[in-house]
């Protein structure tokens, strides 16, 4: 039967024992973990996707230990981004080393393992990124070639009356208009499950908006697109004077993580 949009990708047997074997080399070193991605996204939402990366979450402290551990069980492991990423591979197959997020903003922190859920990968006991901090990090990629605003839709779907939303308005913080937005798309995508949306969140988000309405603009010339892509906002900072939402302060990169990040674009 022909393939449709949508289907699973089966894994390859290589593949899957690399994976495994990650997972036994990082529970034999001792170093705590998550794991997230399509994973962890399979069992929140029952949507299946195998690809050729395996993300696991570490804390930034232990990011470098555990890419040791990798080397060290004979992988090529590299510190890709220094402020978010790192990778260790085998073939054509990797694991990423998550530890923040792209913008610099979804750092890998206690509260992440506090809240961190039991399940199994390839029949090995592990503990999945906690709901929450997927669609925190998920809200905020939205490039030309890749939004996750579907997998916030679908996480919300399926874990809305089981979400923490109080520690999920935590987790955004100052960018509170980006989880509005997803729950206004979220009532568009699937307007008979506009429950799975506690009626006091889209209160309090639309209370903001509403107070804010009327009072004067912050001075500040700054554009945060650049927390939603790396790419589309670029003129912005380049040319038309903003200041870049990403450095510090208030955002938590340096100019070279960003000059780093930005430099990566073209390799995809």
């Amino acid at each position: 039967m022909e393939a449709r949009a949508g289907d699973p990708i089966e894994l390859d047997a290589s593949t899957r024992e690399f994976y495994c074997q990650a997972l036994r080399t990082l529970r034999k070193a001792g170093v705590p973990f998550l794991v997230g991605g399509a994973y962890a996204f399979e069992r929140y939402t029952g949507i299946a996707r195998h690809t050729k990366d395996f993300d696991i979450f570490v804390r930034p402290a232990d990011s470098q230990a555990v890419l040791d551990t990798f080397t060290a069980a004979g992988y090529h492991a590299e510190l890709t981004f220094p402020h978010w990423l790192g990778k260790a591979f085998c073939g054509g197959a990797f694991v990423d080393v998550i530890f923040g997020s792209g913008n610099g903003i979804a750092c890998v922190d206690d509260g992440w393992f506090k809240h961190a859920v039991d399940g199994k990968v390839f029949d090995i006991p592990v503990r999945l990124c906690p709901p929450e901090e997927m669609i925190w990090s998920k809200a905020f990629v939205q490039e030309r070639e890749r939004y996750d605003g579907a997998d916030v839709a679908h996480l919300i779907r399926a874990q809305g009356a089981r979400l923490d939303w109080q520690r999920l308005l935590q987790r955004f913080g100052p960018h509170w208009r980006v989880l509005l937005a997803h729950v206004v798309l979220f009532g568009f995508v699937y307007p008979g499950e506009r429950t799975a949306v506690p009626a006091w969140v889209v209160e309090e988000l639309a209370g903001r908006l509403l107070a804010e309405a009327g009072t004067n603009a912050p001075s500040d010339q700054v554009c945060q697109g650049t927390l939603l892509s790396r790419e589309q906002y670029l003129v912005d900072v380049d040319r038309w004077g903003y200041a870049d939402a990403r450095l510090r302060p208030p955002g938590t990169m340096n100019a070279a993580d960003v000059a780093h990040w930005t430099a990566a674009i073209d390799e995809g």
